[in-house]
């Protein structure tokens, strides 16, 4: 079988294009879009994660800054930046790296978040609204999975999906998305996830199967439908002696068991993870437009 692969170093090159775009009308009505971006402690992943979003904001020509809190901050001096942030009028969305500490108390923190800067989309008046399909902002990843399947001409209509994991950033949202109303929606939705009972029998069900559990090289061929679209949201390091660095990235999919055997997958690296941020920089400009139309 011919597989394709669905890039989203492709795809969000596209979306770049039209995101310049709007940062151009914003500028010529004197705004600059700004993000902030908040990492409490020094934890590598999340170091790399936020340079990556520093770096996409020069690109893009958006006003960017990071805020770097040591990890022994207190839960006030924290409530205290981000009451800061959501005054501050040339950020127009911001964003609390997690995990936090745990003497931080983390729904706390989110909910002190002004939902008009939420542009993680973890604020629970916009997980709400995109619960009932009236969005403003849409969650990182699963936004991101679903433009990946849109621009990809893979439709979801009447699609069973199959959701690997439950979590509150990807899991959840994303079964969310898919369940919705419209484009990029009206699929059949199943989660399943590390209590689910004969998991296999469910995964092989799926027309498309998006997998966001954790574990490295999880799913194999025998899990999966053939034919079946493949969408892998996990980055993992694994030990590789073989790679100069002794380590390699692998999704939670066995690409090289299953790349033969679907019609389409995402790789690891350049598959999801580019999708992310270009999420995150199209919510931070939403949010700058939306600015824009509440002082009219």
């Amino acid at each position: 079988m011919t597989c394709s692969l669905i890039k989203g170093t492709d795809i969000s090159a596209g979306i770049y294009d039209e995101i310049r775009d709007r940062i151009a009308k914003l500028r010529e009505c004197g705004v600059v879009p700004g993000l902030a971006a908040v990492m409490v402690g020094n934890d590598p992943a999340s170091q790399v994660y936020v340079k990556a979003k520093e770096k996409k904001c020069a690109e893009l020509g958006i006003r960017s800054e990071m805020i770097y809190l040591s990890d022994n901050i207190t839960e006030e001096h924290l409530l205290s930046k981000i009451k800061q942030l959501n005054e501050d009028k040339m950020i127009h969305g911001y964003l609390i790296q997690l995990p936090l500490p745990d003497h931080i108390d983390t729904d706390k923190i989110i909910n002190a978040i002004d939902p008009k800067k939420d542009v993680d989309c973890f604020h629970p008046e916009n997980v709400g609204r995109m619960l009932v399909g009236d969005h403003v902002f849409l969650p990182a990843t699963p936004g991101g999975v679903q433009q990946m399947l849109i621009r990809s001409g893979i439709s979801t209509e009447g699609k069973h999906i199959v959701v690997v994991g439950r979590s509150n950033i990807v899991g959840k949202p994303m079964a969310a998305l898919m369940m919705q109303r419209g484009i990029g929606g009206d699929a059949t939705v199943t989660v399943v996830h590390s209590k689910s009972k004969n998991l296999s029998e469910i995964t092989r069900q799926a027309d498309i199967l998006i997998v966001s559990i954790g574990k490295p090289l999880y799913i194999k061929k025998d899990m999966v439908k053939e034919g079946a679209v493949i969408i892998d949201v996990g980055v993992n390091r694994i030990d590789d002696p073989d790679s100069p660095k002794g380590t390699r990235l692998v999704g939670d999919v066995d690409f090289d068991d299953i790349k033969d055997h679907v019609s389409a997958i995402t790789p690891v690296p350049g598959g999801v993870g580019p999708m992310t941020i270009c999420t995150l920089m199209d919510n931070v400009v939403k949010a700058a437009e939306l600015s824009i139309q509440a002082q009219k």
